[in-house]
């Protein structure tokens, strides 16, 4: 499980009061979730007004951050194609893996500077996220697109002999070219069919050079063969071939155009491969700046949050609570059980609720004490 509960309850008389019993409640007898303290500094309060406009732009930014955190780890997932096993290994933050550094979490006080006030730092943080948003939008534009051109011109050089490119099969020696009276085709006979082919294709059309059929490649389904014929007859021969389920490939020989469409690829090839790294690179140090963004906003709002429900002065613990997915039911009713006095419209929502089957309580997700969810599975791995 990587779900995450960030909880806060005011202080008692202390605050490592508030840790105990939220310890003695979730882990002494019945072990319903791992906990850790976590720390918020003493941010700057502001007014009340202040507070409340923040509260709903905070929660904004939480769902913007929280996208861009998703989009650049599903990207990396996209990039790192042939090794999906190593994504996770490339999603750190600050080094350190996601669950690691949230439940060790310490504010970095040289990003977001405490002596700012609260609507400065998320600024902050909101700048800084929309250049990251910003920045995967154009890297990824023109990665795709070098991948795209590459795969199309892969796709040309794969498929069947009615559709690939014949570039890679033919050579020189296969054609009769600079004559003023004959030309070479190339021809997709059926595998069923070679011994047809062999037996009636110098009598397909009228001229056609005896004998001068070759077999070039084959696929799995067909192959592909040679055969030269004067040019009058060209349009005979191709009609007579189609009634007998021969296909002619619409193919001239020409070396520059070959040339050039190998020079394309290898250099589409080239350029990938030069961008791969760079763009890891980038993935890698923006997934952490926006993960380490997003758990700071985390904190902001149990910050705004704790002192809007509990008043000032400023005295709440927040905790990190993490659960299993069995003990989900029980730990949310034992929390319910130990802060219900904290809010009793909050507990009476909870109750009702709890009667109502099929009530979907996530809508609201209101509780008696302050409660963000973090969710650290944050790849969406098509199989």
């Amino acid at each position: 499980m990587t779900e995450f509960w960030l909880i806060s309850a005011p202080g008692e008389k202390t605050c490592q009061q508030t840790w105990d019993k939220m310890m003695a409640a979730t882990t002494r007898t019945n072990n319903l979730s791992t906990n850790h303290k976590f720390s918020i500094p003493d941010l700057k309060v502001g007014t009340l007004d202040v507070l409340v406009g923040l509260s709903d732009e905070l929660a904004k930014l939480d769902s913007f951050v929280e996208s861009v955190v998703k989009k650049v780890a599903q990207y990396m997932a996209d990039v790192l194609e042939d090794s999906r096993d190593k994504v996770q290994e490339n999603l750190l933050a600050n080094g350190v893996d996601l669950v690691t550094y949230i439940t060790r979490f310490q504010w970095d006080m040289a990003k977001y500077p405490i002596k700012q006030s609260l609507k400065n730092i998320s600024e902050i943080i909101s700048k800084q996220v929309t250049q990251i948003d910003n920045d995967l939008k154009t890297r990824a534009s023109a990665y795709n697109n070098l991948k795209g051109n590459l795969q199309n011109l892969e796709r040309k050089n794969a498929g069947s002999l009615l559709t690939r490119s014949l570039a890679d099969i033919v050579k020189k020696e296969h054609f009769v070219l600079n004559s003023e009276y004959l030309i070479t085709l190339l021809v997709v006979v059926p595998k069923t069919a070679y011994t047809e082919w062999q037996k009636t294709y110098e009598s397909l059309a009228e001229m056609v050079v005896p004998r001068s059929s070759d077999l070039l490649f084959e696929d799995s389904d067909s192959g592909l063969y040679s055969v030269t014929l004067f040019m009058k007859a060209v349009d005979d021969f191709k009609h007579k071939a189609r009634e007998n389920k021969f296909i002619v490939r619409d193919f001239q020989y020409n070396e520059e155009e070959m040339k050039a469409d190998k020079e394309e690829m290898a250099r589409l090839s080239t350029d990938k491969k030069k961008q791969f790294g760079p763009l890891v690179r980038w993935l890698k140090v923006n997934f952490s700046e926006a993960f380490i963004a997003w758990i700071h906003i985390k904190a902001l709002r149990v910050f705004v949050e704790s002192v809007l429900r509990y008043g000032l002065p400023v005295n709440f613990q927040a905790m990190l609570l993490q659960p299993s997915k069995k003990t989900m039911k029980k730990l949310r009713e034992v929390l319910n059980d130990l802060y219900k006095h904290l809010d009793s419209s909050a507990a009476a929502i909870i109750d009702s609720a709890m009667d109502i089957p099929g009530l979907n309580l996530s809508q609201q997700e209101y509780y008696p004490y302050v409660y963000y969810k973090i969710e650290c599975n944050l790849l969406d791995l098509k199989v």
